[in-house]
């Protein structure tokens, strides 16, 4: 039974009733929803999800959007097999849930990954978009992976990786200015840290406003007061990665 008095705080936002224009396909050991675009490219972006999976709509529309910019798009299955967490889980249960699937530990997916857009798609320079958990993922292979050009991290936990800000390549750093989950003074932290450590290009922005989950869990359509920035978060993101890749 869900606890109805404290609700899991990413379930902010909208479900899209969307069913995607990739496949899914087996990459070594784990799935993953692969998107190519019509021409040809040597370009490509592996996207990472938040908890609630790879197979969710709103995460398969952002790789599909990515793959109309002219990338290869692929949103592995990072919890490799086991559950996403589910909007009526019980969110009293999430701090045991999450301690299984450790933002931290996906290198050997990772690796896999990375072989089968070279070899099968192939990709020569690629970068890597994470949203909530995968925004954490993100900032932890930004920090350590050297085949990876560049990163944006959405609303990515950044109590994961607090003590950690050596980047090894560009990262953008997506925030919500009220996002109940990331506090403005951890933002604000962070910045400090990469101010200090970071010898990379980076940028860290905040959109005025805006909760968890809006670039990639709230829709433009009926959430008209949160098109300008959702719209803005998605144009900077792509933006980046085209500078970079």
């Amino acid at each position: 039974m869900a606890n109805e008095s404290r609700p899991c705080p990413c379930d902010i936002g909208d479900r899209f009733d969307y069913g995607g224009r990739g496949q899914e396909v087996q990459v070594g050991h784990i799935r993953a929803y692969v998107c190519k675009p019509s021409a040809s490219t040597d370009k490509a972006v592996i996207v990472i999800h938040d908890i609630f999976g790879w197979q969710l709509p709103n995460t398969r529309y952002i790789a599909d959007m990515l793959t109309t910019n002219g990338y290869t798009a692929i949103c592995p299955d990072f919890f490799v097999g086991q559950e996403a967490w589910k909007p009526s889980n019980d969110w009293a249960s999430f701090n045991d849930w999450v301690k299984t699937r450790d933002a931290g530990k996906i290198d050997k997916e990772v690796d896999v990954v990375l072989k089968y857009l070279k070899d099968q798609c192939g990709a020569k320079k690629i970068g890597v978009i994470g949203f909530c958990w995968g925004g954490a993922a993100v900032q932890h292979l930004m920090l350590k992976n050297p085949h990876l050009k560049t990163g944006v991290s959405v609303y990515g936990v950044i109590s994961r990786f607090e003590d950690k800000h050596s980047l090894l390549h560009p990262t953008f750093f997506i925030f919500g200015e009220k996002d109940d989950i990331i506090p403005l003074e951890q933002v604000t932290l962070l910045e400090q840290k990469l101010k200090q450590n970071c010898k990379v290009d980076y940028e860290v922005k905040i959109y005025p406003g805006q909760t968890h989950g809006f670039v990639h869990r709230k829709r433009e359509d009926i959430n008209p007061q949160d098109k300008p920035y959702i719209e803005e978060g998605r144009k900077d993101m792509i933006n980046w990665l085209n500078k970079y890749i």
